[in-house]
């Protein structure tokens, strides 16, 4: 059961980091220019929700994985989906985004808890 709390730890973790962080260094300066389909107050915010919406869906992987009596297979569906997704992110940015390690991590311990 530990692997599976440390997954959600770092699933909530990454939540947080994405959702405040994330936002004020990414989304915000995307939003300051106006140009093409920035230029739409709907697309804004559309961003704006998309972006926490992603940190919510984060946060349920998380209840998801630290819930008692959650299937053996849906864990490894969410384990898999975060360790493809951090192995991804890995590959695409050369290692340079920050948040590789935590969704690997998290993708790790929810499989080694369901496999356990």
């Amino acid at each position: 059961m530990i692997w599976l709390w440390l997954s959600a730890a770092f699933m909530v973790t990454t939540a947080g980091v994405h959702s405040v962080p994330g936002y004020r260094r990414l989304i915000v300066p995307l939003l300051r220019g106006d140009a093409g389909p920035l230029a739409d107050p709907l697309s804004r915010r559309i961003i704006r929700f998309a972006w926490h919406a992603t940190s919510v869906l984060m946060l349920i992987s998380a209840a998801a994985v630290a819930w008692p009596g959650t299937s053996k297979s849906l864990l490894m569906v969410i384990g898999a989906a975060w360790l493809a997704t951090g192995l991804c992110n890995a590959v695409y940015t050369r290692g340079r985004h920050i948040a590789w390690p935590a969704l690997s991590g998290a993708g790790i311990f929810a499989l080694i808890g369901a496999l356990g």
